[in-house]
């Protein structure tokens, strides 16, 4: 054998990674980054003893939830919902009337918000997924209108006033208990409960059926040639998005301790889309970086203010202009581009 000549051993093959392993890796990275900004956010909150902005950041977490939702149907599926609040609501009520009215059980809140969202996500899926492109927005968009108004005027649901004096309630997690009312201990079981869907929806994506509902966004007519029904596929992701949104406004009423019709409405959808373009479409996590940004101008600028929705307005359009893949996606190309070029020097 010449020497200098070196034959690898048969079992020291390495897989070539892949640019969507290099995608999910960075986009992992923010996950991570994300969770430590927040904890790090809890122990300066605990110490300051701030109960306004734990729960103002708690609020954050959950409506994004409900951007991820919106996220994974539009970014993915490439299905604009402009009424996924419907959802999002729903939750909320459903867990109100739970806690209320039958037992103030975490557990079987959650539980019973995922059955009515799954049934509630079917129905609602079978009707809005036979239209396409604006038709199919135009829908959810009437689906949640119908549904608010119908809220808005049932007594038995508190009409305009919703339900209110929802009670504080124990949650149990096997080792510790946390109580709703308790600020930071809410809000980081918020946070593990928001983390934990993204780390679910993240894999699923991995998945053939999450490659399915890529493929479904970018040729919709092409899925039945490779054997697969694209209507199914836009049907389950599709109740997966509703009962992600539910059972982030399950958490609401725990939160503040009452629900409103106005979480059904438009202006609730609005927010999230806004929230999904500001954070970074079709990444899963930009929306929570969005929701946070979001809530945090509001806070600020409405503090000056009570014109913020101009200036917040102003603003997003100019984040639209010079960042239109979002923070997240602006970041995203940046590391990727970065990394290319290494490897070309390299």
């Amino acid at each position: 054998m010449p020497d200098g000549i070196i034959f690898p051993a048969p079992w020291r093959i390495v897989k070539a990674r892949t640019p969507e392993d290099r995608t999910r890796d960075i986009l992992r990275k923010f996950a991570y980054l994300f969770i430590a900004l927040a904890l790090a956010f809890a122990a300066f909150a605990h110490v300051a003893q701030d109960v306004f902005f734990f729960r103002l950041a708690t609020e954050a977490l959950l409506f994004g939830g409900l951007a991820m939702g919106v996220d994974l149907l539009l970014g993915y599926a490439g299905l604009l919902s402009l009424g996924h609040a419907l959802f999002f609501g729903l939750g909320a009520y459903v867990s109100a009337l739970v806690l209320k009215d039958v037992a103030p059980s975490f557990w079987l809140a959650m539980f019973v918000t995922l059955c009515v969202a799954t049934g509630a996500g079917a129905v609602a899926g079978i009707i809005a997924i036979r239209a396409r492109g604006v038709y199919f927005a135009l829908i959810t968009f009437g689906m949640a209108e119908v549904v608010a108004k119908a809220v808005f005027n049932t007594p038995e649901l508190g009409g305009s006033d919703g339900i209110i004096g929802v009670p504080i309630i124990d949650v149990n997690l096997l080792f510790f208990t946390v109580r709703s009312n308790d600020p930071a201990g809410f809000f980081l079981l918020t946070l593990a409960v928001i983390m934990g869907f993204y780390f679910a929806l993240e894999a699923l994506l991995r998945t053939p059926f999450g490659r399915l509902i890529v493929a479904v966004k970018a040729n919709e007519d092409r899925v039945p040639f490779l054997g697969f029904s694209a209507q199914r596929h836009k049907f389950l992701v599709f109740v997966m998005a509703s009962n992600v949104a539910a059972l982030s406004g399950a958490l609401y009423p725990m939160l503040r301790g009452f629900v409103s019709p106005e979480l059904m409405f438009f202006h609730t959808s609005g927010n999230a889309v806004i929230t999904v373009i500001l954070g970074g479409l079709g990444t899963l996590i930009g929306p929570l970086y969005g929701s946070v940004i979001l809530a945090a101008l509001k806070s600020v600028v409405g503090s000056f203010t009570e014109h913020h929705l101009i200036i917040i307005g102003a603003l997003f359009m100019v984040a639209v202009i010079f960042f239109p893949k979002g923070l997240v996606g602006f970041l995203r190309a940046r590391i990727e581009a970065r990394a290319v070029s290494t490897g070309e020097a390299s």
